[in-house]
């Protein structure tokens, strides 16, 4: 989504601000701040944050969709980059690499789908497109079986996703994507 408007220079380093701080917060597991403090350790005023950010869900969501337009933009450019079977595979374990190193994207998708957000839906048909593409390349290739949809690899992706304090996480993950790597790489199913 899009403002209606473009956003004067000043107003856009605002937000911007606004945005970098809430990742970072995000990051350190800091989600639950008091909202307001989120503009105080951002340097702009709480009318600020409230014009850009009417709530704590709307600064998840811009925090959202811009680790997932990043993350959309590396499959691309893996796409472009690697053989088509490597590109799918980087992208899989990179995924689980960001949500091991970005602990706030993991506890914002949480959120979002705690709130059912029209974001996360937009941001499912973003990833779920990159995801069919690289399948498709990777199955054109022979690389892969041709049988298997984005869908799956999907829902992979979205207990990964909901899975992220889990004790062993990171192990875990790494697994499923080994796992799924491989049904993928098997001739017939």
């Amino acid at each position: 989504m899009t403002d209606a408007k473009p956003l004067r220079a000043d107003a856009r380093r605002n937000r911007d601000a606004l945005i970098a701080k809430a990742r970072e917060l995000f990051a350190d597991g800091r989600f639950d701040l008091r909202f307001d403090d989120f503009a105080k350790l951002a340097g702009v005023g709480t009318g600020t944050l409230y014009r850009h950010f009417p709530t704590r869900e709307a600064l998840a969501e811009a925090v959202y969709r811009e680790e997932l337009t990043a993350m959309c933009e590396r499959a691309h450019e893996m796409q472009a980059t690697l053989p088509a079977d490597q590109a799918l595979e980087s992208f899989l374990r990179g995924f689980v690499d960001h949500l091991h190193h970005h602990e706030g994207l993991a506890r914002t998708l949480a959120t979002l789908m705690a709130t059912q957000s029209g974001a996360l839906a937009e941001g499912t048909q973003a990833l779920g497109q990159v995801v069919a593409d690289l399948l498709a390349a990777a199955a054109k290739t022979g690389a892969i079986r041709d049988d298997v949809g984005a869908g799956a690899v999907m829902m992979t992706l979205h207990g990964i996703c909901a899975a992220y304090d889990h004790p062993s996480f990171r192990t875990d993950a790494d697994g499923v994507v080994a796992l799924v790597l491989d049904g993928l790489r098997r001739g017939e199913p």
